[in-house]
C-alpha cells in the first residue's frame, strides 16, 4: 500500500486545537487549504512539545540569521486565529511520531507527524531496527501530514498551540494538579476536603 501524505505547502489554516470538555479533551492539529482539511489526533504533551520545540527553533534561526531571517520575535497579531476547529473534525491518523525542520532555502517551517504504528519484535533491536525502516520507507511508510510555514504562521501556531493546552482545568492553588468538575482531592491536604 503507498504511503499517505497529506501536503499543505503552504496551508490556509494550521492549528491546534480540542474537541470535547477540559479534563476529557481530545488534542488535534488541522490543516486546511483549497476547501480541503485533515485532522490528526495526538496527546496534549505532544502538541505542548510541538509548540514549545517550534518556538525554540524559530528563536534559533534568527539567532543563526542575525535577525535577517523572516521571523517575527513573537506571534503577528495579524496572524491570530482563535477561530474554533473546522468541523466536522474527522480523525486522520493518531500522531504517533513528530519532526520539524527550518528550510534555509525557502526560509519556511516544514512540520510532520507521521502515525503511530504498532510494531512486532523480538527484542529491542530488532523493534529499533523495524521502526527505522518503516520511518525512512517514502513509499510504504506510515501515513503523514507535512505543513510549510512560514516564520509568522509557524510563530502564530506555537501561540495559539500553547494557549489551547493551558485553558484546561485550573490548577489547585496547592498542589498544582489539575483540579476536576466532580471534586478534588489534594495531595497537600492528606486526602482531606477543606471547608468552605
Amino acid at each position: 500500500m503507498t504511503r499517505q501524505v497529506f501536503l499543505y505547502d503552504p496551508p490556509e489554516r494550521f492549528v491546534a486545537g480540542t474537541v470535547g470538555l477540559p479534563g476529557r479533551r481530545t488534542f488535534f492539529l488541522q490543516a486546511s487549504a483549497g476547501g480541503r482539511v485533515t485532522s490528526v489526533a495526538l496527546e496534549k504533551t505532544q502538541v505542548a512539545a510541538l509548540a514549545e520545540r517550534m518556538d525554540e527553533l524559530l528563536d534559533e534561526v534568527v539567532r543563526r540569521s542575525g535577525g535577517a531571517a523572516p521571523v517575527p520575535a513573537v506571534a503577528p497579531s495579524e496572524n491570530a486565529d482563535t477561530a474554533p476547529l473546522d468541523a466536522p473534525v474527522e480523525e486522520e491518523f493518531r500522531v504517533g511520531t513528530m519532526a520539524l525542520a527550518w528550510d534555509g532555502e525557502s526560509q519556511q517551517m516544514v512540520v510532520e507527524a507521521q502515525a503511530l504504528v504498532e510494531l512486532d519484535a523480538e527484542d529491542e533491536d530488532d523493534l529499533a531496527a523495524a521502526e527505522e525502516r518503516l520511518l525512512q520507507d517514502e513509499e510504504n511508510g506510515p501515513p503523514m501530514l507535512r505543513v510549510r510555514l512560514s516564520g509568522a504562521q509557524a510563530r502564530a501556531f506555537a501561540k495559539r498551540a500553547l494557549d489551547v493546552v493551558n485553558a484546561g482545568r485550573p490548577p489547585c492553588p496547592l498542589c498544582s494538579l489539575p483540579l476536576d468538575p466532580e471534586g478534588h482531592v489534594c495531595p497537600r491536604q492528606n486526602g482531606y476536603r477543606r471547608g468552605a
